[in-house]
């Protein structure tokens, strides 16, 4: 069966943040602006238990409004497929949080506009180190009163350590969010609504554009001042990353183009020589599709060495048996291989090998059957039939 998906289209990435930074928020829009769904279902709209978002499916998640499993979905941006692992928030599940990041090939992390880096947010951080993965920041919720983009910033380099390098400057804030200007391509983003539907303008960056946009506040204001500041930052900052730019800059003052700061963009977050910082407010529907972007342009399906093809989630499904979330290393590294349907696979362990009835592709909590699982795909496949299994083994 040939792959439909080249590897170096795929992005296997989480999102992860401290509990109401607005995960599943994000990832409902991103569900909706990839058309993987017609409609946007929001967390209060859940709680009557007559319907649900696509990651918080359980009774006790609708519930109470937060996320307690992590749960994988597969979409299309751009024509790159983006395998999405929604993780939760609450200590209670860091967990889930440790077990998906074994797995993942870079990550989303988000953070409240208001409360900044948060306990949790710390402990994310700190697990994502220890799995070396890639990662950038997504500042959410820009339209709440008392958001504060700088103080946010600011809060990830004393607090985690990090390095963080904003690529988006917020347009307003709390109730006159209106958008953001992006340092690599010069230009203002403006929203004219919050509707799911609405479209952004693209306007030149003026002198003149806190008038322009009727920005009154003195802090927003002054921030949009600094726009020529935080660009000659961020483009000093990427021709670190790439040599034979930066003797184009230096000698001939050759401004390189928004290509060349993407692709040192990249490198440097692959290499974790800086975090991309962007905005934007997932439930007023301003920046997703930016934020896609990013997921695209920034990240890759980078897998490192030392992973091994193995079971990285466990769910009993009562009289249809166990389902296993595992994630396929590539056929030239250790125990990479494909799983097709029928097939066997040995449990180090037990010393045992199991029988696969069944192969599927994983959506939340239900599935499409495949043939073939093939090797590279991540946690967003289920293999069902063995028991007995535990979170960790391999699977040769």
């Amino acid at each position: 069966m040939p792959r439909t998906t080249a590897l170096s289209d795929i992005r296997n990435i989480g999102i992860i943040a401290h509990v109401d930074a607005g995960k599943t928020t994000t990832t409902e829009r991103i569900l909706y602006y990839t058309g993987r769904k017609h409609t946007i279902i929001d967390i209060h709209d859940t709680k009557d238990l007559k319907t649900s978002t696509t990651t918080d499916y359980m009774e006790q998640e609708r519930k109470r409004g937060i996320t307690i499993q992590s749960a994988a979905v597969s979409t299309f941006w751009r024509d790159k497929k983006i395998n999405l692992i929604d993780t939760p928030g609450h200590v209670d599940f860091t967990i889930e949080v440790n077990r998906s990041l074994r797995v993942l090939d870079g990550a989303v992390v988000v953070f409240d506009g208001v409360a900044g880096v948060e306990p949790q947010s710390e402990t994310n951080w700190r697990l994502a180190d220890n799995y070396g993965v890639p990662r950038f920041c997504y500042v959410n919720k820009m339209d709440r009163s008392g958001a504060n983009f700088v103080r946010c910033v600011d809060m990830i380099k004393k607090r985690l350590g990090s390095r963080p390098l904003p690529v988006q400057i917020p347009i307003g804030s709390e109730d006159n969010f209106k958008g953001m200007v992006d340092l690599v391509e010069m230009k203002a983003l403006v929203w004219d609504s919050d509707d799911k539907d609405a479209t952004w303008q693209s306007l030149e960056v003026t002198p003149d554009l806190a008038d322009q946009l009727h920005i009154s506040v003195p802090s927003d204001r002054k921030l949009l001042g600094e726009i020529a500041q935080y660009r000659t930052e961020m483009v000093d900052t990427c021709l670190e990353q790439d040599d034979e730019a930066m003797e184009a800059y230096l000698t001939h003052a050759t401004v390189p183009s928004a290509d060349v700061l993407r692709r040192a963009l990249r490198k440097g977050t692959l290499n974790s020589a800086f975090t991309p910082v962007l905005c934007g407010s997932s439930y007023k529907n301003k920046g997703v599709q930016q934020l896609l972007d990013a997921v695209v342009d920034y990240l890759r399906c980078l897998r490192r060495p030392h992973l091994y093809s193995g079971v990285f989630r466990c769910i009993d499904q009562g009289r249809v048996g166990g389902k296993l979330h595992a994630r396929q290393a590539r056929k030239d590294w250790p125990h990479g291989r494909n799983v097709r349907q029928g097939s066997q696979s040995h449990r180090r362990s037990a010393r045992r090998r199991h029988h696969r009835p069944r192969v599927a592709g994983g959506y939340r909590d239900r599935g499409y059957a495949l043939r073939c699982c093939k090797s590279g795909d991540p946690g967003a496949h289920a293999l069902s039939g063995p028991r007995h299994q535990r979170i960790g083994e391999v699977e040769a």
